[in-house]
This record gives C-alpha cells, structure tokens and sequence, in this order.
C-alpha cells in the first residue's frame, strides 16, 4: 500500500517539474495590454474634446509637377504656426451665459448618459436648445459636435439629423 502512494507522489513530481520546464523552455510572455479607459478617463477625454475650440480642416498638401521634369510645387493651405480659428456669430452677454449653461447641462448629462442605466435624452434636448436659440455661434456648433459624438444607435433612437451634426469646414 506504501508504494501506491508513492508512485502517485512520484507522478505528481514528474508532472509539476514537466509544467516547469515547459515554461522555462516557452519563455514567451504575453502580449502587454494597454490599460483600460476608466469611467474618469473617459470623461475627461470628452470634456478635453468637446471642449475645444474649433478649427478649420486643412486639406493635405500635396505635391503637383508645374512643368515636365523635377520641379514641384506644394498644393494646399500654407503652413503658418497659428491655427486657423473660424468666425461664429457674436451673442450679446446673456446669450453667451445662457448657452454657456445649456452646454455645461449637456456635458453633465453626457457624463451620465454614459453609466449603464441612464441614456443621452436630456443632453440631446439641450442641444437641440442651443441650435436652435443660437443658430451660427460657437456653442451651437459644440452642441453639434457633442450631437455627432454619441453611438450611433443613440442617434437613430433619437432622430439626429445629418443637419443637426454637419460641423462644416471645422474639426
């Protein structure tokens, strides 16, 4: 009965050192993955985006021979160390603070639109507000952007318009 036991203790060794020496020998390591978004990351991303001041979408440059043979000449917009910054209608000083807020109450209910119960309806009536209130300012074109920037399937759910999220010649 003793070497029962002792061959069953012996093949346990022989599989433990084989699983070791499998290892050792593989040597290789799994791929590293990149850290997940957490919930905070992720907002502040969208607030750093949807934040950000617009800006005109510059074409690629690309290159275009003049005449037959070595020479080329540059197409497209110049580089210069400014970005091109568009120009939005101006609101009197209570618009401004009126949009301003609307916006601040998309951002936030964009915020919780992300957390698995909650959905985007209140940030897509506020935007649909400055849109509308403040056509051709700076606000309703973030408002448009924020529009733009839910899933899709959001989208379809609450009827956005292609009109309602065309940002035009910004980015």
């Amino acid at each position: 009965m003793n070497t029962f036991w002792l061959k069953i203790a012996g093949i346990v060794i022989v599989v433990l050192v084989a699983i070791i020496v499998i290892n050792v020998v593989s040597n290789s390591e799994p791929e590293p993955r990149p850290p997940q978004k957490t919930f905070r990351d992720q907002i502040e991303e969208d607030d750093r985006r949807l934040r950000a001041d617009p800006q005109f979408k510059q074409p690629p440059q690309t290159t275009t021979p003049v005449q037959p043979g070595n020479q080329t000449r540059t197409v497209g917009p110049p580089k210069t160390g400014e970005p091109t910054k568009p120009k939005f209608r101006q609101l009197s000083e209570i618009e401004n603070i009126d949009a301003e807020q609307l916006f601040n109450n998309a951002i936030q209910f964009r915020k919780i639109g992300r957390l698995p119960g909650p959905r985007y309806r209140v940030m897509v009536d506020a935007c649909r507000q400055i849109i509308q209130r403040y056509p051709g300012s700076e606000w309703a074109w973030k408002a448009k952007r924020m529009l733009g920037d839910i899933p899709e399937h959001y989208r379809s759910r609450y009827h956005i318009t292609k009109e309602e999220i065309d940002l035009g010649d910004f980015k």
